[in-house]
């Protein structure tokens, strides 16, 4: 049997961990990171972890190469320390849309992350919302994939209980349908689907819209939002085929470059995030911008993890 759970955090979300530390009823384990004077990083375990069941909670949100190294370092300082059990507890997934080559000589990154995770000496890996499910394939150790459908459900029924107009739930590409189809059903709503191409990286163009928004609220269902481009302009072609209002509920907010502005400058008239990424200032003091915490979520992972008990369980009755 291993021995009592010991949690620690990196500096990608500190928030949600002593949030997830909260819930679990313990304090965070205690660690020491720093910086020699070149940049590389330093990790010192402040406890015995001899025979625990270690989690480690690091998103590979930006910086993510130094999220990543440190992810790295922590596994390995504890493998060195004899932990009875280590898990990288990764609530957002870096290099995840890198999961397979779309031309000739490029990398598959994300299972290059996947290889060096399990090189560093973790035990399984539990994420949350993977852009793409294959990617669980990637690894050799056990991986547990959590959802945030519990709170962005809760979401989406705040916002149909505010809207004027019935709903119609909108994916914003062919990939995310699946992930769409599971909240139509949810509320007994129809289903629109954004027929887009991409152009190159972060820049996508809207071609088409098919299913009828008209009168009615919509609500565009992502796993994340990264510049926003591909969101304000589904919101833009909603909006032009006669919905009423446009929201928009995604799990990873990733808000990169000019994100935050451009959704305050589109016609969405709300966005709900997790904090699967540390959010920022300015997104916590926005009108537009509400963000959910996933923490209870994480926390009795972690608690299903150690005991030995079903995660898929927590997910049958949503």
């Amino acid at each position: 049997m291993l021995g009592d759970i010991k949690l620690f955090a990196g500096n990608s979300n500190p928030t949600l961990a002593r949030a997830v530390a909260n819930h679990l009823g313990r304090p965070l384990s205690r660690v020491k990171l720093g910086r020699f004077s070149d940049g590389e990083i330093h990790a010192e375990i402040l406890e015995t972890v001899r025979g625990q069941d270690c989690f480690i909670l690091q998103s590979l949100s930006a910086p993510v190469n130094d999220h990543l190294m440190e992810l790295l370092i922590l596994v390995d300082a504890l493998k060195r320390a004899s932990a009875g059990q280590i898990t990288a507890l990764v609530p957002y997934y870096g290099y995840a849309r890198q999961d397979r080559q779309t031309r000739p000589r490029t990398p598959i990154t994300a299972k290059l992350v996947a290889d060096l995770v399990t090189a560093s000496g973790a035990n399984r890996v539990i994420a949350m919302d993977l852009h793409a499910g294959q990617i669980q394939g990637f690894f050799s150790i056990p991986f547990d994939h959590l959802y945030a459908k519990p709170v962005l459900l809760d979401a989406v029924a705040e916002i149909q209980r505010a809207a004027s107009a019935e709903l119609v739930i909108v994916s914003p590409d062919a990939g995310g349908v699946e992930r769409a189809r599971t909240y139509s059903q949810r509320f007994n709503a129809p289903l629109a689907i954004i027929d887009k191409r991409r152009a190159k990286p972060n820049e996508a163009e809207v071609m088409n819209l098919i299913g009828d928004v008209k009168g009615r609220t919509a609500v565009i269902i992502d796993d994340m939002i990264d510049t926003a481009g591909t969101l304000i302009k589904a919101a833009s072609a909603i909006m032009e085929q006669g919905a009423v209002e446009v929201h928009a509920v995604a799990t990873h907010a990733v808000f990169s470059g000019e994100a935050l502005s451009r959704i305050h400058a589109s016609t969405l008239r709300s966005v709900v995030v997790t904090d699967s990424i540390e959010p920022r200032p300015a997104m916590l003091q926005s009108d537009r911008i509400k963000v959910v915490s996933v923490d209870r979520i994480l926390g009795e992972g972690i608690e299903r993890v150690h005991g030995l008990r079903s995660l898929s369980s927590m997910f049958t009755t949503v």
